[in-house]
């Protein structure tokens, strides 16, 4: 189980005195309690499942590079390094990642499944590489190519 890893992660960084990776890891079971918390006034007493947790990990990697091209826009070269340093923790936890080349095969593949023909199917395509490749693909690059791909 995807939380069981963090924690253990975050046990093996206060024994190593490895600062950055604690305070990374502890970052993530913060969010991952919120979510908890979020999930528990739906019903779900369990809290997330593993596919949850992995698309929270994305949407913190997301922030994190948005930040970083803040920080290098407004000359704070530490602050963007410290963010990378917290991506490159928080991705250890997430299967590898699509690099373009599979991403667009990806998306041809889709593309032929549903029989999308033009821009108004972009929709559907998307929901579909969701739904088949969470925590593989960053969708923000996805976007683009798809559309490219649909003719926008």
């Amino acid at each position: 189980m995807l939380r069981t890893q963090i924690t253990d992660a975050m046990k093996d960084a206060l024994r190593a005195k490895d600062e950055s990776a604690l305070s990374t890891t502890r970052l993530i079971l913060a969010k991952l309690k919120d979510l908890d918390i979020a999930a528990r006034a739906k019903g779900n007493m369990d809290g997330i499942n593993d596919d949850e947790i992995r698309s929270a990990l994305q949407g913190m990697i997301k922030q994190r590079r948005e930040s970083i091209a803040l920080y290098e826009k407004g000359n704070r070269p530490e602050l963007a390094q410290q963010e990378s340093g917290e991506i490159a923790v928080i991705e250890r936890f997430l299967p590898a990642q699509m690099d373009e080349a599979a991403v667009k095969a990806a998306i041809d593949t889709i593309v032929a499944a549903t029989g999308a023909a033009g821009i108004k199917d972009m929709g559907k395509v998307m929901g579909e590489l969701k739904k088949t490749y969470a925590g593989q693909m960053d969708f923000s690059l996805a976007g683009p190519l798809v559309k490219a791909r649909l003719g926008g």
